[in-house]
């Protein structure tokens, strides 16, 4: 089945996922946001709300929130209104990670299956992912070299981008992982930290208005589920 794709920016700005962050249910996005982007991601995407706030004061939510339909995890710097944002507008489980780092988009990646988190958080930040996102399995790893795994992926439940420099070994390693067929590709015309220009679920893809058309050929194949 073909997953739609759209292209789109934030303000000028090509980094989309940096600002939002969505599962099947919802996205979450900052007020700078116009009405023309939310309508997008309530089409695209198919999410029954938009929830508009900053995390831990900034306007990136897609840098500081992870997760997966299940469970939202947000960093120890988000103030109070900002989480009764979250609570209000999310039935799942919501778990707070006390650890720093603060960017938890960058550092964990997640899909309804399994999570994969930076070498360096411990092992109760790893019992609270599972428990939060309600996965059979966390594993603490590396994509393509580097601990910034959230930075380097974009998982759902039909399909895993990840940075071009991982190798076959890896993409096997994360498609068992993950249970979707995972593959490389790069975004807003060649940048490798893909998680940076897509915002992503089930339903549809948004990439950075400067992704190219191979780019995304080949990125809603990928997350569109087809393996060929």
């Amino acid at each position: 089945m073909a997953i739609a794709v759209e292209k789109a920016d934030i303000m000028g700005n090509p980094n989309i996922g940096v600002y939002v962050f969505a599962n099947n249910e919802l996205a979450i996005a900052p007020p700078i946001v116009d009405q023309g982007f939310e309508e997008m991601l309530l089409r695209v995407l198919r999410v029954k709300r938009v929830i508009k706030t900053k995390v831990g004061d900034t306007v990136l939510p897609g840098v500081m929130v992870a997760g997966n339909d299940k469970g939202i995890l947000v960093p120890r710097t988000i103030k109070d209104e900002e989480l009764r944002a979250i609570k209000e507008g999310f039935s799942g489980n919501i778990a707070i990670i006390k650890a720093p780092p603060n960017a938890l988009g960058n550092i964990i990646v997640a899909n309804s299956r399994a999570a994969m988190i930076h070498k360096g958080l411990d092992d109760e930040v790893a019992k609270l992912v599972k428990e939060t996102l309600e996965v059979e399995v966390v594993v603490k790893g590396t994509i393509a070299g580097l601990i910034t795994v959230g930075s380097a992926a974009v998982m759902t439940n039909r399909g895993g981008v990840v940075h071009p420099d991982a190798k076959e070994e890896e993409l096997r390693y994360l498609s068992d992982l993950f249970k979707v067929a995972v593959d490389v590709s790069s975004v807003n015309f060649g940048v490798f930290f893909v998680k940076s220009g897509i915002v992503a679920n089930d339903y549809g893809v948004i990439v950075g208005s400067r992704t190219t058309g191979p780019e995304i050929l080949r990125i809603s194949r990928i997350l569109g589920g087809e393996t060929g």
